[in-house]
């Protein structure tokens, strides 16, 4: 975690662009918890996802934010031993209603992890293979349209035009972050959840990537969990602080980071405990 100073949040805070507000809610839960087995991970957590903003989720290691943001778009599904209780909805949709489509819901809620994960294929075919799966494509012009678009939208195109058919292992750590972002955007969806995307980046990469999530968030709604509370400060418009599971308090990043309901809230920015 990286430690702030009340001189350096007030900084973050006060140099960070403000943001055309939307207050339209794009996902919602409602008393969500997870049980892990007979451990219980999260308890009945209320929290709103707004869109086109981006919102940080925090706290120490163990509290439960990752836990919630698999919830999302139901990748907790992939662990045998969890359940998943409450309500969550994407546009008012019950996302765990049966009828739901599991490969189209994630299509519609991207993820980005915390390690850059592109596929052992060519960096033309990481881009290509969501839209190409999902059928979005109806020819190779399509395809080639959507591939370069994607990289513009990740801000990689000019460094990958001219080496689309090398391999996507071969780019340098923060490349390949963009380039899973690239990934992501390529299915055109709604949400990107981002776990930690900055944490295996230096500071020059990790800077590109934040400029990047301040661009996409005039198109997409964006959900974040940092360890850093400089990063949430700089990127975010709303926080969410998680402590053993519970969520704290959840508000205005500017106020969060000045001025905390939770005296947690405060103890944790200031770097008293985690």
């Amino acid at each position: 975690m990286n430690i702030m100073s009340e001189q350096a949040i007030e900084k973050a805070v006060r140099t960070k662009v403000p943001p055309e507000i939307n207050e339209r809610i794009k996902m919602r839960g409602e008393k969500v918890t997870v049980h892990y087995g007979d451990k219980q991970a999260l308890f009945d957590v209320d929290l709103n996802v707004r869109e086109n903003q981006v919102t940080a989720l925090i706290g120490p290691s163990g509290c439960g934010k990752s836990t919630f943001l698999r919830c999302l778009n139901r990748m907790n599904d992939t662990i045998a031993s969890a359940r998943v209780g409450g309500l969550i909805t994407l546009d008012g949709e019950d996302i765990y209603d049966r009828a739901i489509d599991v490969v189209e819901l994630r299509a519609r809620v991207g993820m980005v992890f915390q390690k850059p994960n592109p596929f052992p294929k060519s960096i033309y075919e990481n881009v290509a293979y969501g839209p190409r799966i999902h059928g979005l494509t109806k020819n190779k012009a399509e395809l080639d349209e959507v591939v370069e678009k994607s990289l513009r939208k990740a801000a990689l195109w000019n460094e990958a035009k001219d080496r689309l058919n090398e391999p996507g292992t071969g780019l340098s750590g923060g490349q390949q972050q963009r380039l899973c972002i690239a990934r992501a955007i390529a299915v055109s969806p709604e949400v990107i959840l981002m776990d930690e995307p900055c944490s295996a980046l230096d500071p020059i990469a990790t800077a590109r990537v934040e400029e990047l999530i301040d661009e996409l968030k005039q198109n997409y709604t964006i959900v974040i969990v940092t360890h850093s509370m400089q990063q949430a400060a700089r990127v975010s418009q709303r926080t969410a602080m998680f402590h053993l599971g519970y969520l704290v308090e959840e508000g205005a990043t500017d106020k969060m980071f000045t001025n905390p309901d939770e005296k947690r809230t405060q103890d944790y920015i200031t770097g008293r405990f985690g």
